[in-house]
């Protein structure tokens, strides 16, 4: 039996890390393979859109449980100093090369990204937006 290479942290973008919370949603099954055994990071811009979306929609007890429990299991970044730094600096670079990362709309998405960058470790999303984003590693079934 050949030993598995040990693959790095990541941090995972809301449409990825929720979609198995979404009926009928293949793209838990199609990012199984790069997610499963490595450590997750989130952004709590990530658990913020969850809890959103879960409240505005009006989930049940159960489905709010299984976000809850899913929540529990990564690990959540915080903004502070240094993650409030990066993501000025990333929307410098995005508007510099006219990256559409530094619209207004993708406020959310760019701490996301500024997440990954913070930390030095890939995203994984399944969103265009992140695509040739400065100094930031995405890792998408898209580009395969």
């Amino acid at each position: 039996m050949t030993a598995q290479p040990v693959r790095g942290p990541i941090v995972i973008d809301t449409d990825v890390f929720g979609a198995d919370l979404v009926p009928g949603s293949r793209l838990a099954e199609l990012y199984e393979p790069v997610i499963v055994g490595r450590p997750t990071f989130i952004s709590f811009q990530t658990a913020a859109e969850l809890r959103f979306g879960a409240l505005l929609r009006g989930w049940g007890a159960a489905r709010m449980l299984k976000l809850q429990a899913k929540l529990e299991v990564a690990e959540i970044v915080h903004s502070g100093p240094e993650l409030v730094h990066v993501y000025a600096q990333l929307r410098v670079d995005c508007q510099r090369i006219g990256h559409a990362l530094t619209q207004r709309e993708h406020d959310a998405d760019r701490w996301i990204a500024s997440t990954a960058v913070r930390l030095g470790i890939p995203l994984v999303s399944n969103d265009n937006i992140f695509r040739d984003v400065p100094g930031l590693e995405l890792e998408t079934i898209k580009s395969r």
